[in-house]
């Protein structure tokens, strides 16, 4: 490779067969350039807005208010057919969001009633601004069950109900304030921090908790802890085995077993996706009907009691912004806006993959998130896609948002006119609906298939669901981040650095412990470093190449082999370097300049390239015959030096 000093060039020198050819480096790139390509990079990897360029002024604001309201692209081509599909998924979808809305909401320590309210303002919403043709929205188990014991945590939803309500509503309007702000801002990534072996572990262990929550309700139990660990929870079970009722625990046993077969039924057979859709409904149904014809509800059967009937009463009102609670609710709004986000985000993803077409994570974010601000001032808690609505939507054939639509106007004639007929619903049916729902949580082939392609991954995996079933939901949860974090940190800290051997007959080399073919070339130690260079891993990487400098001395010296002469590091697969890392490779050659060898690099990318140069006032560090293309080319180079100095 040649540095000549022609201004802002460098040449490099290529040799194919018996001819040398030149060819020039990246050019140089200003700073400002630089700075704003990283920034569109990190914040804009979509580029939002190729789709204006060209456009007359008329077109771009109909591109862009089509942005804004994915509606109104969509909405103009809907046909009749489509609409035809909805309105069957969309009854579907209804049927399951009716007693999955009342569940959840008394998981969440709730009214019934407000997982009603729940179903029917914010799906409305999201037809307008979301962009997934599957997502179904509604309240889910997981930031029901987080929301519900966070809360409970300062405040008895029992002897102080408008307090409780207030914070449930004030802590949606943060998750939603929360959520939109990473639309708007770009900054979704922050919630790829939650891998997807912890949230498979936060998932399963939440899930047996939300189960064995239910134990309450199932056995009929009047006292029952308000602690969400196992052992809190087995423990109040098996201390009031005086309180639980047998006509409970009947009731409960035949209505759950038949959920789970019709579960089963259409896992087996998904074109038999009604039953399950429909089985919740029905069990809650039936429930009622025994109960008022048997009066079950004088022998010890809990029942939900008088609903009132009506649309969302506004709640603005009720949001509190000062007090000696507000930390309380800005904590739970930001939990459970990170776990509905990336719960709504996971599976509007998943089904789009499916039908071949794109979510927009930001568009998602935004809608998701002002859903939930709307929500909390109409006596909405938090919501999102849930994954079983979903899928029975994408079962049912839906095309478009308009299900959301058709579900919320179902729920609204229900909130309506047929809000009385819920009053002798047995709780232990709710109960059961829930457990059914969270089942499909615990993904045990995943687990299986994390432990055989990463073992930290399963450690990460197994801390989630151990810090969930054992200590707390959000415990849990922050000590799987923790762990995820501290690996990628390990990660940077201790970068990958392998060493080379030559492929027989070929220039090509490999790592010599992942090929048994590569051989070491005597007198090179060839090393790559697989990863960015900054102040984070100098450290590390100068004990590293040392060491093995240190061993490939020693075992020329036992072996007789020629003595160490070049140490070739291969920097193709360091993305980035900070002045940390230029005063490394500075540091290095002077190290090895003491022990008379010679430092060689090989094919730098731009920006690395760039900043050595920089820095390389003596011209010691980016010689002409310092600095290859390939490792190939350096070695043959190289080579042929040492003969000639023989």
């Amino acid at each position: 490779m040649e540095v000549p000093n022609s201004k802002n060039k460098t040449m490099i020198s290529v040799e194919i067969g018996m001819e040398v050819h030149k060819v020039e480096a990246p050019p140089h790139i200003s700073s400002l350039k630089k700075l704003k390509t990283r920034l569109k990079e990190t914040f804009f990897p979509d580029d939002p807005l190729r789709q204006f360029k060209g456009q007359s002024a008329k077109k771009k604001w109909i591109l862009g208010a089509q942005y804004a309201l994915p509606i109104l692209k969509w909405g103009p081509e809907y046909s009749l057919k489509s609409f035809k599909s909805d309105i069957v998924a969309g009854l579907t979808i209804a049927s399951l969001a009716i007693p999955q809305g009342i569940s959840y909401a008394k998981l969440a320590n709730l009214p019934p009633i407000v997982g009603l309210y729940s179903s029917f303002v914010p799906p409305l919403i999201y037809a307008v601004l979301g962009s997934s043709r599957d997502l179904a929205v509604g309240p889910v188990s997981i930031a029901s069950l987080v929301m519900g014991s966070m809360l409970r945590q300062q405040v008895n939803p029992v002897t102080e109900q408008v307090l409780f309500l207030q914070l449930a509503f004030t802590s949606t309007f943060f998750a939603g304030l929360f959520q939109a702000s990473l639309g708007f801002l770009r900054l979704g990534f922050i919630i790829d921090f939650l891998s997807k072996a912890t949230l498979i572990g936060f998932m399963a262990g939440a899930a047996i908790i939300v189960s064995l929550q239910q134990l309450k309700g199932l056995l009929g139990i009047t006292h029952f802890t308000k602690k969400m660990g196992l052992v809190p929870v087995i423990s109040s079970v098996f201390r009031e085995t005086n309180e639980w009722s047998w006509q409970t625990i009947l009731m409960g046993f035949c209505f759950l077993v038949f959920l789970l077969v019709t579960r089963h039924i259409s896992i087996k057979k998904p074109k038999l996706f009604w039953i399950s859709a429909g089985a919740p409904l029905l069990s809650v149904i039936l429930s009622t009907l025994f109960v008022f014809a048997f009066k079950a509800q004088d022998h010890g059967v809990s029942v939900i009691g008088k609903l009132e009937k009506g649309l969302n009463p506004l709640s603005w009102n009720m949001l509190q912004f000062h007090g000696s609670h507000l930390g309380l609710v800005i904590k739970t709004g930001l939990i459970t806006g990170i776990l509905s986000l990336t719960e709504g985000i996971a599976v509007g993803r998943t089904f789009a993959a499916l039908k071949n077409y794109q979510v927009d994570g930001n568009k998602e974010m935004i809608a998701i998130g002002l859903m939930n601000v709307v929500g909390s001032t109409t006596s909405c808690y938090v919501t999102t896609g849930a994954f079983s609505r979903s899928a029975v939507n994408h079962n049912a054939g839906a095309k478009s948002a308009v299900s959301n639509i058709v579900m919320s106007v179902t729920v609204m004639v229900t909130l309506l006119f047929l809000m009385p007929l819920f009053r002798y619903t047995p709780n232990v049916v709710l109960g059961a609906i829930i457990v059914t729902a969270v089942i499909g949580l615990i993904d045990l082939p995943a687990a299986y298939q994390i432990w055989k392609i990463d073992k930290f991954d399963f450690i990460v995996m197994l801390c989630a669901f151990l810090g969930v079933i054992l200590i707390s939901v959000q415990e849990g949860l922050a000590i799987a981040v923790g762990i995820s974090v501290l690996k990628v940190l390990l990660q940077i800290t201790r970068p990958k650095i392998v060493m080379l051997g030559n492929i027989p007959g070929s220039d090509i080399f490999r790592n010599i412990h992942q090929y048994k073919e590569a051989a070491k070339i005597p007198g090179f130690l060839i090393l790559s470093i697989e990863a960015p260079i900054n102040f984070a891993n100098i450290t590390y990487l100068n004990d590293r190449i040392s060491r093995w400098i240190e061993d490939c001395e020693a075992e020329d010296k036992t072996q007789k082999q020629c003595a160490l002469q070049f140490v070739i590091l291969d920097l193709s697969a360091v993305s980035a370097i900070d002045t940390s890392g230029v005063s490394f490779f500075k540091d290095i050659r002077r190290v090895l300049d003491k022990k008379s060898l010679e430092l060689v690099l090989v094919n730098p990318i731009g920006e690395v390239m760039e900043k050595l140069l920089r820095s390389d006032d003596a011209n010691d560090l980016m010689r002409p015959d310092t600095l290859f293309l390939t490792v190939g080319e350096a070695v043959t180079m190289l080579m042929s030096t040492m003969k000639h100095h023989v």
